[in-house]
């Protein structure tokens, strides 16, 4: 055994309340390297004899590790553990104290979970595990009322450049909300909404009102109500990192200099405000000279961004805030800015953006979820980049997985693409079979898939403002095939719960194929999904279990297929996939 490579530590993701009466425990190895774990567990406070063994399933694999998971149900909420380690005829025990040829013979010493207390269990809101997410860049999804259409406002549907704009408003999200029940969304996440001078909102100038051009406040609040109506959730997007150049705090320092009573709003290095050597004297998103650093560490602050978290969510009633540049902001605001919104309303999803490992701001006491920007850099890789082969596809997504706690990953907000990057059709090369495979594992996966607006009609752009052309809304320009496609796929994980929240394993994915496969099962449903990202027909040939399986999702749904003796055989096409369903 490559005892070096063995870890665990309790808490964070390594060990972990589930819910109100059960601890997961975790344990890494060397890929490979074992035969078996078992946790050796019971309360601290009760005999000795009357510790219990529960054997351990390798559940995730990444390109060194293996990693071991069991769930307990401590009788008591107290759990005092170890592990011993299987290779063959070798047994090795691990507890906090270390590795030992023997079994531990008291409690002390041994790993611990002190207490499963209720008001610590990580709960993300419950509706988030079955949302699939429509995000709408307001400016370019439907102009409803030219009467707010923004000076020299371009033709519907011409090239979209970094400063213009084309009209799109709340009204249009409104006259298209049959679109979005069709499609079978359920959630919507509305880039910036408030008053600011750009068109894509990021430099907000006043937090406190829906910007003209879209609307007005009374305007949002309806569409929210319509939505509501329809089952379809809304999160709003905020920018508390920075403000913009007009934000009138920011003038008055400006003006003011260091005599302003706004001046510690911001992080302000030297006066007057302004640029040297290309760089501005005060912090700022990147180095924006019209996106200057908020100071969240002052009260003021705090208690002016609290207070719009506050307002949206009690006047309008959204169901969600979207954080824009969340790692470059103190977690102590954000400890503040959880409390102050579950207050108001406990399911307000609360979802941070950043590109990196998030486990810091994943423990319950600041983000739900993260945009998932690891998990789309992976999918892009192996389905549309060929980038991967399945072996590092797998090994990817397992370590993305054992990076959190399973409802953590319940929660991510799994995206494709977005207003910040190249379409995911142009990012397939146009290929609309391989843009199939990777929307096809999207809606499989744990967490809350995000569909960008115009996608599901075959829209293509590059990086931005490419990306951020008009929704195309002529029938006769959009991907109708396309579309019937999106609606099945998402209607399928909203009819199987085993799509949103079962178990995940994969059962084939090797090195230098493209060949994939991989299970989601709960206690009632189980689904065996088969991806061919090879450019040319591929063989399965895998065991599955015997019985009657459905095509639930491609060729001939509800067709039979038999795996005998439990084997199932087939080919696939070129790009092409197949779910099954056990019958029976």
């Amino acid at each position: 055994m490559l005892l070096e490579a063995v870890y665990h530590r309790p808490k964070l993701n390594w060990s972990f309340a589930y819910d109100e009466k059960t601890v997961a425990l975790r344990l890494r190895a060397k890929r490979g390297d074992l035969d078996g774990v078992e946790a050796f567990y019971g309360d601290k406070f009760e005999p000795f004899e009357k510790m219990k063994s529960a054997a351990m399933i390798c559940s995730l694999s990444d390109e060194l590790f293996d990693y071991w998971e069991v769930s307990v149900r401590p009788e008591y909420r107290r759990l005092a553990y170890a592990f011993r380690l299987l290779s063959g005829k070798k047994e090795i025990w691990f507890s906090e104290r270390g590795f030992s040829a023997e079994r531990p013979l008291e409690h002390f010493g041994m790993f611990e979970f002190p207490f499963l207390h209720a008001s610590e269990v990580f709960r993300p809101p419950a509706w988030v595990k079955d949302a699939v997410f429509y995000q709408i860049f307001p400016e370019r999804f439907a102009n409803g009322d030219k009467s707010n259409d923004p000076e020299n406002v371009q033709p519907w549907g011409d090239k979209p450049e970094w400063f213009n704009y084309f009209g799109g408003d709340l009204q249009g999200v409104l006259d298209h909300l049959d679109h979005l029940s069709e499609l079978g969304v359920n959630a919507i996440y509305f880039t910036p909404l408030f008053q600011a001078q750009t068109n894509h909102k990021y430099d907000t100038e006043d937090y406190l009102r829906v910007d003209s051009h879209f609307g007005d406040n009374a305007l949002l609040k309806r569409l929210v109500e319509e939505c509501h109506k329809r089952d379809i959730r809304v999160m709003l997007d905020a920018v508390f990192n920075h403000a913009g150049g007009t934000f009138a705090p920011f003038l008055d320092v400006k003006e003011k200099g260091a005599e302003s009573k706004y001046a510690d709003w911001f992080h302000v290095r030297s006066f007057p405000l302004d640029k040297v050597d290309g760089v501005p004297t005060y912090d700022a998103f990147a180095f924006e000279q019209h996106m200057p650093k908020l100071n969240t560490a002052n009260r003021e602050v705090q208690e002016y961004l609290l207070g719009v978290a506050r307002y949206w969510i009690e006047e309008v009633g959204i169901d969600g805030w979207r954080l824009d540049v969340a790692n470059e902001v103190d977690h102590e605001f954000w400890r503040k800015f959880r409390r102050v919104v579950k207050a108001v309303k406990p399911e307000v999803y609360i979802l941070g953006e950043m590109f990196h490992d998030a486990m810091m701001w994943l423990q319950g006491d600041q983000f739900d979820a993260t945009m998932n920007y690891p998990f789309t850099g992976t999918v892009l890789d192996f389905f549309a980049r060929g980038k991967l082969d399945a072996r590092g596809f797998a090994d990817s997504l397992s370590r993305q997985l054992a990076s959190y706690p399973r409802q953590v990953n319940e929660a991510m907000f799994n995206l494709l693409d977005s207003h910040d990057t190249p379409r995911l059709l142009t990012i397939c090369e146009g290929d609309v079979r391989l843009m199939r495979l990777a929307v096809v594992f999207q809606l499989t996966f744990m967490g809350a898939p995000c569909i960008y607006y115009g996608d599901e009609v075959g829209m293509t752009g590059g990086g931005d403002p490419d990306c951020r052309r008009c929704m195309v809304w002529d029938p006769a320009e959009q991907d109708r095939e396309l579309f019937e496609f999106y609606r099945g796929a998402i209607a399928l994980r909203h009819r199987h719960a085993a799509l949103r929240t079962g178990t995940f394993r994969f059962l084939l994915a090797k090195e230098g194929e493209g060949r994939l496969a991989y299970e989601r099962a709960d206690e009632k449903d189980r689904f065996v999904i088969l991806m061919n990202r090879n450019k040319k027909p591929a063989s399965f040939e895998l065991e599955i279990g015997a019985g009657e399986w459905l095509d639930a999702l491609t060729g001939e749904p509800g067709a039979a297929v038999s795996s005998r003796h439990g084997m199932l055989e087939l080919e696939l096409p070129a790009y092409g996939y197949l779910v099954l369903q056990s019958h029976g």
